[in-house]
């Protein structure tokens, strides 16, 4: 890689560096600056010290990263949130540009047809439906989405719980939390899902639930909302901004998270209001068309 580096970077009028702690961009930050190359750093949710959970990470930092990061003609963050963490690490305000992620949305332009995933999985058509999509880890706040859900289930008969994801070293203790509190005929598991798969999950789901932890953002909220779903988001996440427009944002609280999924599975207009104007706001700020030329235009500033 470095004789490479050494041979080749001088060729080039801007280098794009994605992440933040990574041996790669030691190596490309060293020739970058010895050529005098520009480059952008898209640190994807890695760069705040909330994340830096072992002593390798906090030395990275002290040793290249806040200098890769100071550096850096450019910063791009996802939300607003990430700006801050940028700024608490020491990069200027004005090196940042807020870039969200982007969906493909011609994956959308068919949905299938409502009660395929119900259909498959056995769940009953008078069933609420509560969908948690994404890996299931312990910062992504399963854990209280099951204890609201339990609390739920006492007052509504009829509704599940369906958690679709890869395991990521938390499912062993999500599923003794479900059997110690004696719903596990109320959540399924799928595992995880691919393509039309986890489409028809969208779908068939009557709200999309992401109670977090910390997430900077989540591509599976912008796949909700082009899926007509209504979302639920706790406010530790960087898109809740954009769900206060297609649903409810609450506290890392067990009873306020409880509370905003019995009101929208109790409001079937609420649910479609929400899931018209998700449709129109994802097809409208976050297609990928749209995203290239914000970055294009900050690639072109630079060179």
């Amino acid at each position: 890689m470095k004789k490479w580096l050494k041979k080749e970077i001088k060729n080039y009028n801007l280098i794009h560096l994605h992440n933040l702690q990574s041996y790669q961009n030691n190596v490309v930050y060293h020739y970058a600056r010895e050529y005098g190359i520009p480059y952008v750093l898209q640190a994807h949710g890695l760069a705040p010290r909330i994340m830096e959970r072992s002593v390798l990470k906090k030395l990275y930092n002290w040793v290249w990263g806040y200098s890769i990061l100071k550096d850096a003609s450019k910063v791009i963050a996802l939300t607003k949130t990430e700006v801050k963490e940028y700024k608490e690490m020491g990069v200027a305000e004005n090196k940042v540009e807020i870039v969200p992620n982007g969906i493909d949305l011609s994956e959308y332009d068919n949905l299938p047809k409502k009660g395929e995933f119900r259909e498959q999985y056995g769940i009953r058509e008078e069933e609420k439906n509560i969908l948690y999509l994404g890996r299931i880890h312990k910062i992504k706040g399963i854990d209280l989405l099951v204890k609201a859900f339990a609390d739920l289930v006492k007052e509504l008969k009829d509704v599940k719980l369906v958690i679709v994801g890869p395991d990521d070293g938390f499912l062993q203790t999500l599923k003794k939390q479900i059997e110690d509190l004696k719903i596990n005929d109320k959540i399924l598991f799928t595992g995880p899902l691919y393509g039309k798969d986890k489409v028809k999950a969208y779908v068939d789901a009557d709200v999309y639930v992401l109670p977090s932890v910390y997430e900077i953002f989540s591509v599976a909220v912008l796949e909700a909302c082009a899926c007509g779903t209504p979302v639920i988001v706790t406010n530790r996440c960087g898109i809740a901004n954009f769900v206060n427009k297609v649903g409810y944002v609450v506290e890392y609280d067990k009873d306020q998270l409880r509370d905003a999924i019995f009101e929208v599975l109790g409001d079937e207009g609420l649910r479609r209001g929400f899931g018209e104007e998700g449709k129109r706001l994802v097809k409208e700020e976050f297609g990928w068309d749209r995203i290239v030329l914000h970055v294009e235009k900050i690639y072109l500033s630079l060179i």
